[in-house]
């Protein structure tokens, strides 16, 4: 009987690990928060004019200008974004934005999705006015990943695996994240943020 019940207890602690990991693997663990699945945007608030709709499994725009914005605020972060551009594409993910109802370039950290940008010191992959990409990196046509870590003043940015920014700056110590819809075809499918 004594046997049984441990080996019971050793397939249930087994079993716990098993899931714990199956958990913390698919992004769910360790602290991380969904915000965005692809089905509905509960944790957004959208301000602009941007015609942004649920569509398989993303949320995408590609008319008018605005942001989702995060009904949370956020100070020591990570946040993973997954998002598709066409190669026109104006977008990026602003951090720490200090007014959720007038998001921009002065009030917030803009990590910006812009391939063809003019000012190239500010493309895919840099901090707008803040830190000029460490790699040239095109993000039209195909699904990246933004990882984002704000943490005091210092802020990195890996795109698909590529740091491309890392620098400390005071600005901004805490606010809401925002998606960008500026230009051409944007997809977001997934959101997820971890306090540090």
């Amino acid at each position: 009987m004594k046997r049984a019940a441990t080996i019971t207890l050793g397939v249930l602690v087994i079993a716990f690990a098993a899931l714990q990991f199956s958990h913390e693997a698919s992004g769910q663990g360790a602290g991380w928060t969904t915000l965005f699945d692809g089905k509905n945007l509960s944790n957004f608030n959208p301000i602009g004019n941007a015609n942004w709709e649920l569509k398989d499994g993303a949320v995408q725009a590609n008319m008018g200008t605005g942001f989702l914005v995060t009904k949370a605020s956020y100070a020591d972060f990570e946040v993973k974004v997954e998002f598709w551009v066409d190669a026109d594409a104006n977008s990026g993910v602003f951090i720490r934005c200090e007014n959720p109802q007038d998001v921009n370039a002065m009030n917030a950290y803009e990590v910006n999705i812009y391939d063809k940008r003019p000012d190239q010191s500010g493309r895919t992959g840099a901090i707008v006015d803040v830190a000029k990409p460490l790699a040239t990196i095109d993000a039209g046509g195909k699904w990246n990943t933004f990882e984002i870590t704000a943490k005091g003043p210092r802020m990195t940015v890996t795109l698909n695996g590529t740091k491309t920014a890392d620098v400390e700056n005071k600005a901004h110590a805490r606010g809401n994240i925002a998606l960008q819809y500026g230009a051409g075809t944007v997809k977001f499918r997934s959101v997820q943020v971890r306090p540090l």
